[in-house]
């Protein structure tokens, strides 16, 4: 009986998984404006570099995505 159960459970979490995902649409008209530079998580992709640049170098830390050298900047 606490194997049915188990697996109903199991399921109707997956039933309401697929159903949570697929509500999620987006209309033709708005993918335009989804598609605008400013709505990218990074809209300057340089000037993100240099600021991450900067920090790192200053800081003299890394942020997870590459190593840095000393407080100079020169890396």
């Amino acid at each position: 009986m606490k194997k049915n159960l188990n697996f109903l459970f199991k399921f109707v979490c997956l039933v309401l998984f697929l159903f949570f995902v697929t509500a999620c649409s987006v209309a033709p008209w708005e993918r335009g404006n989804l598609a605008k530079k400013n709505m990218q998580i990074s809209p300057n992709p340089v000037r993100s570099y240099l600021r991450s640049h900067v920090f790192d170098s200053k800081e003299a830390s890394s942020g997870g995505y590459g190593a840095v050298g000393g407080g100079c900047g020169c890396n």
